[in-house]
């Protein structure tokens, strides 16, 4: 009887074997890491928060181009920033910190939402503003005229104060060609960004015009606006969980707007404090949170009957916030603080101030949250 011959697997070359451990080290890197929060400070850069630790690991050093607005791609690995002083929008890799791509905006990006591959940014155009179909890099050289110092919170309320200037417009940049491919003319002084429940209409608030633009989320072609309250300045807008209202506030009134999600009519205006900006719901639903910053508040609502549940007092310009991934905490950026407010998202105590973030100015997180800027 022939004995079979045992065949043990050939030990791996130096190389491979340096190319398995390495795969090995970066799979237990990866399961290993951290859910993190990604805050911009305008004279920093972006902060890294890790959310286990509720502290401040890193910053990523584009203080100098004034980011504002951020949001993350899909699957995390890009973090998209509108700058004002560099008129463009920037990618910055999660893992590095660094800035893979810029593609030139115009002037005053502000706000960004990525949407099924796409990227929409608010901005200003001036001179410099992007043809249809422009990338490239930015003139990083040139100055931003921007708007008042929106962060003194002076100025006449409802005024408009860009009126005889161009209106404002949303880049729509095509994340796999890194290219604008459509600039679309809304009103004056562009806010918040908001998406139908179907993906396929794209809602602004315009604060200059006080009403709010539908166009097609895909073309940027215009669909209808609505006019809201005189004097109002709507800013933040959030679609409810169910698809059947929108919700908007109006800073310079102090109150928000419940509208039909299909008619756009408003069905109910509820009061807040003063200067109400970023608006979400919870996780669950159930609560309807609101940024009041000129009263230096987080306002809790019933998201059903709109009644006032609580005040949670948090610092100064508290313009966004975000829940954390779990649900737990509610992180709010307070720009004139130069701080993040950490909450607990159930008893709304505060839990902690995380510091050294001047100007904060948004706040989103990895794996998504919900939020005044992200909607999960």
């Amino acid at each position: 009887m022939q004995q079979k011959r045992l065949r043990f697997p050939r030990p791996l070359r130096p190389v491979a074997l340096a190319v398995a451990c390495a795969l090995a080290a970066g799979t237990a890197l990866a399961a290993a890491a951290p859910p993190n929060a990604y805050v911009t400070s305008e004279k920093a850069g972006v902060g890294v928060i890790d959310l286990d630790q509720m502290s401040l690991t890193k910053t990523f050093p584009v203080g100098a181009d004034g980011p504002r607005g951020l949001s993350l791609t899909a699957d995390g690995k890009l973090l998209l920033v509108a700058n004002k002083n560099t008129g463009d929008l920037a990618a910055i890799d999660t893992a590095t910190g660094d800035v893979v791509q810029r593609v030139k905006i115009g002037k005053n990006p502000e706000y960004v939402r990525v949407h099924r591959g796409f990227a929409y940014v608010t901005y200003e155009p001036g001179e410099n503003g992007p043809p249809p179909g422009a990338g490239g890099k930015p003139d990083a050289g040139r100055p931003d005229a921007g708007k008042p110092d929106e962060h003194a919170g002076g100025g006449k309320p409802g005024a408009d104060d860009d009126a005889n200037e161009p209106p404002a417009e949303i880049a729509i940049v095509d994340l796999k060609t890194w290219r604008v491919v459509h600039s679309v003319t809304s009103g004056h002084e562009t806010e918040g960004v908001e998406f139908s429940r179907d993906g396929n209409e794209m809602l602004v608030t315009n604060e200059g015009d006080d009403t709010v633009s539908v166009y097609h989320a895909r073309t940027g072609a215009p669909i209808r606006t609505v006019k809201l309250a005189a004097g109002g300045r709507p800013r933040g807008i959030r679609l409810s969980p169910d698809g059947s209202v929108y919700v908007v506030t109006l800073e310079s009134l102090s109150k928000f707007v419940v509208l039909d999600a299909h008619d756009l009519k408003v069905l109910k205006t509820v009061d807040t404090k003063l200067g109400p900006y970023g608006i979400a719901y919870g996780p669950d639903g159930k609560r309807l949170f609101v940024a009041a910053a000129r009263d230096k508040a987080l306002q809790v609502f019933d998201a059903k009957t709109y009644e006032h549940v609580a005040d949670v007092p948090v610092g100064q310009r508290c313009w966004h916030f975000s829940f954390t991934p779990d649900g737990s905490k509610l992180l709010v950026a307070c720009g004139r603080s130069d701080a993040v407010y950490v909450l607990d998202a159930r008893s709304y105590q505060p839990l902690k101030q995380i510091g050294d973030l001047p100007l904060a100015w948004g706040i989103v997180t990895w794996p998504a949250s919900d939020g005044s800027i992200v909607s999960h």
